[in-house]
Order: structure tokens, then sequence, then C-alpha cells
């Protein structure tokens, strides 16, 4: 059915509704500690702010126990792999998660590929999620794809993400806005839409 004049599109919703909202911090992990540098401030602010409105925080974490067995695709693709228990699969120890609050551990660039995730959002309520996280191009874009194809709504924070490149960070903005969720910075989640 059509739109009346009154009603808005989902395009038009700037900012997420934080009662039916959750931040998803991807890999955030000492693997990536040199990409993940520049948006550890932003985060750590948000984070604290979501949190101080009772916000769900979602953490996710990669890591293999063997690559060759369970790494899939993923395992074959990358000549170099983050390994459970090591220190390079520890989460960021400036973002870790309180006591509480979900850690997700997966195998490949999707939370939601064989893991509880969205289970955990449907019992929830949640059917908005906000992505943050590394890399840009890779598990936070896969996610918020897989997310989109889940039916939930998608904000994507432009400052609260990162990658290896610029390039591929801006094409990754633009994939997102054009047909997967609206990009914002980490300042914009707390604003009220009109």
């Amino acid at each position: 059915q059509p739109r009346t004049s009154t009603e808005m599109s989902i395009k038009d919703i700037k900012h997420p509704d934080l009662s039916k909202s959750c931040i998803l911090v991807i890999d955030m992990q000492e693997y990536f500690r040199g990409i993940a540098s520049a948006i550890i401030p932003n985060l750590q602010k948000l984070l604290g702010t979501l949190r101080e409105k009772s916000v769900p925080i979602i953490y996710t974490q990669h890591g293999h126990e063997d690559p060759a067995l369970d790494g899939g695709m993923l395992g074959k693709w990358w000549e170099d792999h983050i390994l459970k228990d090591t220190e390079e699969w520890k989460l960021l120890p400036e973002l870790s998660p309180n006591d509480g609050e979900l850690v997700v551990h997966k195998k490949r660039y999707s939370a939601f590929l064989n893991t509880n995730l969205e289970e955990h959002l449907r019992k929830s309520s949640i059917d908005t999620i906000i992505i943050s996280g590394v890399m840009t191009n890779l598990c936070c874009e896969t996610n918020a794809r897989d997310a989109f194809n889940r039916d939930f709504r998608i904000f994507f924070l432009s400052d609260g993400t990162a990658t290896s490149s610029a390039d591929f960070h801006e094409a990754t903005l633009k994939n997102i806005e054009f047909g997967f969720g609206t990009v914002i910075k980490c300042d914009e989640v707390l604003q009220q839409n009109p």
C-alpha cells in the first residue's frame, strides 16, 4: 500500500529509536589494534552514554581453533588468521565488555552465521542495529547486509567503523547508504527524530 503524504519513509528516519536498538561492536580485538585505534575514543564515549541509557551492547569476537578445520572459505582466502585464546584474539581492553554484555564468538565475517545472535535480538525485542567496529568493508558491511536481510533496521557509524583503506571505507559507506541503512556519526546516535 502506498504511503500517505504524512507518513515518513524509513529513509527519512535519521536516528535510531534507542528503545528498540542495540549496538554491535564488531571485532575490536588486539589483532586489529592498528586499524581500530582511530575509532577507540569515539566508541568509548558512545558506549559510555549508551550504557547510561541501558541500550544493549553486543560484542563480536572472531577466532579459529584450527583454520583448516573451522575456517571454511575464509580460512582458505586469508593466509593470516586469528587463533582463539591468543593475545591477538583478545578484545581491546579500552572497550572491554561489562559484566552481562553478550560476546558473540564467530568464525566468519557474519555474526549471524552459526550463532544465537538473531535469536537473542528477537527475544530482546530489538529491531534496530547500530554497526560499529572493524573492518568496515568486511565484517561490518557483512553484518549490516546480513541484518538487513533479516529485516533489522541498520544504522552504520561512519566514524565508529574503520578499515585498512579510505577507499574501502568510503565504498562501504556508499553501499550501505544506497541499499542497506543509514550512515551516521557517533555523536548523531543520541539525536531525536523529528
